[in-house]
């Protein structure tokens, strides 16, 4: 059942976080909404629910900080003399097109911000929402601003209803990389998170659909239970998966040197273990056989510029 939602208005004083990250590509990310009501029972951003006193289990899907004022700090950062139009990462943290979205708005009014200043920009979502701001994101194509991942975690509907109860359905996740593609937009889909003995063997299959869709390139990442999330994602198992929650715990164990989770560089997005490289050979032998001609747009970071590009509209 959908859980009554809590809106809490927020003003931060800055909208930018800087990342510090060696598995990531990106060193600035913004995120409109603290807390996200997909409800992800995997979700590694749970946690930082924690840092104002909410819990990582129902709090983050109920009380979600709405960052009224990120418009306005926004343009004050990409006008700033400091800022260099390096690339901002749209949903670094908590989904930018989560439901609220469609009653704040604020990811569209960033990314028209963006798109004014000729800003590149990435983004990662599972909610086809994304699809109502398809003119800003194809103008943004046309001058190489911008990059879209949607993530997919399971072709299985009554699974995904239960693991990620409140995000778009795989065939809408599927479209929304189709009429991206067909617009122009560089989209890429992510298989996140994979999990041993719940979505492990579906890999192939959203490879093949995700190459006939028009992504450009597919990723993957594996489940992590860092903190709080554990007992969480434990408490999904023997709610929904009581027969095989032995099977799965140990399956992630394997994955991260006998831990649920692994904090290191350059291993924790996929694990170092026998089970891991299981994973990752399945996924590379399948990846090889459906992009083999697939080449990663280039973004123009040469367009930036401080000041307002009206000509634009």
């Amino acid at each position: 059942d959908k859980p009554k939602v809590n809106v809490l208005v927020e003003q931060p004083k800055s909208i930018l976080s800087k990342n510090n990250s060696e598995d990531l590509h990106f060193d600035y990310s913004v995120n409109p909404y603290q807390g996200c009501e997909h409800g992800c029972s995997y979700c590694y951003a749970r946690v930082t629910h924690e840092y104002w006193g909410l819990s990582a289990g129902l709090d983050f899907e109920t009380k979600i900080m709405v960052k009224e004022n990120a418009p306005k700090l926004l343009r004050k950062q990409l006008q700033s003399r400091a800022w260099k139009g390096d690339l901002i990462m749209f949903s670094g943290n908590t989904d930018c097109y989560q439901p609220l979205e469609r009653q704040y708005k604020l990811t569209r009014e960033l990314l028209s911000i963006c798109l004014e200043h000729t800003q590149v920009v990435n983004i990662i979502t599972k909610n086809h929402l994304i699809l109502r701001d398809l003119d800003i994101l194809t103008e943004m194509a046309k001058l190489n601003l911008v990059e879209v991942c949607i993530s997919i975690t399971t072709l299985q509907e009554d699974l995904r209803r239960t693991l990620e109860p409140r995000t778009s359905t795989s065939s809408k996740r599927f479209e929304t990389v189709e009429k991206l593609h067909l617009v122009g937009v560089p989209t890429s889909v992510n298989i996140a998170p994979v999990i041993p003995g719940i979505n492990q063997t579906e890999i192939p299959e959203i490879i093949r659909k995700s190459a006939d869709a028009g992504a450009y390139t597919v990723n993957y990442s594996t489940v992590r239970l860092n903190g709080a999330i554990a007992e969480v994602f434990e408490d999904w198992l023997r709610t929904h998966y009581p027969d095989r929650r032995e099977k799965v715990w140990h399956g992630i164990e394997r994955l991260h040197n006998g831990k649920i989770s692994d904090s290191r560089y350059r291993t924790r997005m996929k694990g170092k273990r026998p089970e891991a490289e299981a994973i990752s050979q399945l996924f590379n032998k399948v990846k090889n056989k459906y992009y083999t001609k697939k080449l990663k747009p280039s973004l123009d970071y040469s367009l930036f510029s401080s000041n307002c590009q009206s000509s634009l509209f």
